[in-house]
């Protein structure tokens, strides 16, 4: 157990014990109740010192963890709750408790995509219902999301399936076709990328990767007759070299090298690309920068480069500026003079 968990255990030892009026309090029999409260919980024989129990006993009387609690000494020798309803457990919320309460009350709300916080919805609100009755206030985080999504209904149970490492059988339907299509695969990751998600995983067959939008997913069942399989090329670095969701064995890594005009360039510096980008030029005369990127070239960070406009420009590689020229010649066909 960790020194602060063997701490808090002893504070609410000498809490209980102090509770029981029933009985008088030594140092000696406190000491005692704490090192047997270890051996209950850790199957220690540990000892607590006398010295560690009497530090105790002085941080709980202390504001530093907000007890303040009345501990006081009579006849010299006993010790007891100078208030006999005082207990550690009953002490009002402090306005760092209630800052910290906030802070959770809000980041738990933006995870209702997944049903087993749909089942903590009620908990949620009875919290935000106390904690606002001692200091209300307007939520202050809101991530982005979109609740009319569809798919977001697949989420909890396909977590289910790749938590029990089951292969699963689905029924997909891309933006192009007009029938589903049939996928067998080892899940590994469910993955969101602006506001949609998508599942990781391998063909059983060839162990092809793919990745699946929910919200094209028809229907899926997991298929417990097929063993699971792990894919060594599906590791914790799978991400590092992309931008999105996007990557098989025709999208390759390379050296991307583009020029930033003043209006975009500071930007572009303070919030990279991709995790690669380095500054590789600053023009001092007209506030330009050039910068550098080592990423799969795929459909996400094209539109990512799109979204510049005439404010970047690629120099590297050659195929990428000339895609990049293709899109834009084309969009400007759609607006003659």
């Amino acid at each position: 157990m960790a020194q602060n968990k063997n701490a808090l255990l002893r504070y609410r030892t000498i809490d209980r014990c102090l509770r029981d009026t029933g009985r008088r309090w030594t140092l000696q029999d406190l000491v005692d109740a704490c090192s047997d409260a270890l051996y209950e919980y850790e199957g220690k024989q540990d000892l607590v010192s006398t010295r560690t129990v009497q530090l105790d006993i002085q941080m709980m009387r202390s504001e530093r963890l907000g007890y303040e609690a009345p501990i006081e000494v009579y006849d010299k020798k006993f010790y007891r709750y100078s208030d006999p309803e005082y207990s550690i457990s009953n002490r009002p919320l402090s306005q760092h408790d209630i800052d910290v309460l906030n802070r959770t009350i809000d980041l738990l709300r933006q995870f209702d995509e997944f049903d087993r916080f749909h089942d903590m919805a009620d908990v949620v609100s009875r919290l935000q219902d106390k904690v606002a009755s001692v200091a209300s206030r307007r939520p202050i985080v809101d991530f982005e999301r979109n609740p009319n999504l569809k798919g977001l209904e697949h989420l909890t149970p396909l977590y289910d399936i790749i938590a029990k490492r089951q292969t699963v059988c689905i029924n997909y339907r891309s933006f192009n076709s007009r029938r589903s299509v049939p996928y067998t695969l080892f899940p590994y990751l469910l993955k969101e990328y602006r506001n949609r998600w998508f599942i990781f995983g391998s063909r059983v067959g060839d162990m092809k990767l793919f990745n699946l939008a929910l919200d094209r997913i028809v229907d899926f069942h997991p298929c417990p007759d097929i063993p699971y399989k792990d894919n060594p090329d599906f590791g914790e670095d799978f991400f590092d070299d992309m931008v999105g969701v996007t990557k098989h064995s025709r999208l390759k890594k390379e050296k991307i090298v583009l020029r930033a005009d003043n209006s975009q360039a500071s930007y572009i510096l303070t919030k990279p690309i991709h995790s690669s980008q380095r500054l590789v030029e600053k023009n001092e005369s007209d506030g330009s920068m050039t910068f550098e990127l080592n990423v799969v070239v795929n459909w996400e960070l094209v539109t990512q480069l799109l979204g510049f406009g005439a404010s970047i420009k690629i120099l590297e590689p050659s195929s990428l500026a000339k895609h990049m020229s293709d899109i834009f010649k084309k969009a400007s066909s759609l607006y003659p003079d």
